[in-house]
């Protein structure tokens, strides 16, 4: 029995010891830099959700913190251990319909917000897309730069799910003219679709 727990914590250390051992330095800054962007996303949703007005938005904020909550808890198991998760990466899907409205309409010049107070949906919104763009550049470059195989395929496969995100958060806020999306003229369109064709016989040899 007084042997037990010396065995216990050099069996520990020896699965601590092997994990340190799975993972290169770079991807070590790249996974805390990535991890503590992730961190400031899900604080940051504290301080926007007393502000919002629209119900939507408010559910889907609260879908997206719970989103990026497992994430995080999924990528810091990953990294401690080196091995499978407990929970894989999940599926995130969206509520957004795919409709884009395109065209700009005149709308008033924005100035940034002088107190809390002015903060609004569309300001919340912004926030919300700029958050995700930079956690979806993030999860990339550490998936690039990861040498554990695991946790390369962790960061790897949440990028899809962080990009779903986004384009929810950017679907909501063209309905809502937030986001406008200009276009070209036809023939202008017509020129660059057209300005580039297939390779011919790309089977091989």
């Amino acid at each position: 029995m007084l042997n037990e727990q010396p065995q216990n914590q050099n069996q520990q250390s020896s699965a601590q010891m092997a994990a340190q051992e799975s993972h290169g330095g770079h991807e070590m800054f790249d996974a805390h830099e990535a991890l503590s962007g992730l961190v400031g996303s899900i604080e940051q949703t504290l301080l926007y959700e007393p502000h919002i007005q629209d119900p939507e938005l408010k559910t889907m904020l609260q879908k997206h913190k719970a989103y990026m909550s497992q994430t995080y808890n999924t990528v810091v198991e990953t990294l401690k251990t080196g091995k499978e998760p407990t929970v894989k990466t999940q599926t995130y899907n969206m509520a957004q319909s795919n409709n884009v409205l395109y065209g700009m309409k005149p709308t008033q010049p924005k100035t940034p917000a002088q107190s809390v107070n002015e903060l609004n949906d569309q300001s919340i919104s912004g926030f919300m897309m700029g958050n995700l763009k930079s956690s979806a550049s993030a999860f990339t470059m550490t998936a690039l730069e990861t040498t554990n195989p695991v946790l390369r395929r962790v960061f790897a496969d949440s990028v899809p799910h962080i990009i779903e995100m986004a384009y929810e958060v950017f679907l909501y806020q063209n309905k809502h003219q937030y986001y406008q999306v200009p276009q070209l003229k036809p023939e202008d369109m017509q020129t660059y679709m057209n300005s580039f064709s297939p390779i011919q016989n790309t089977m091989p040899h």
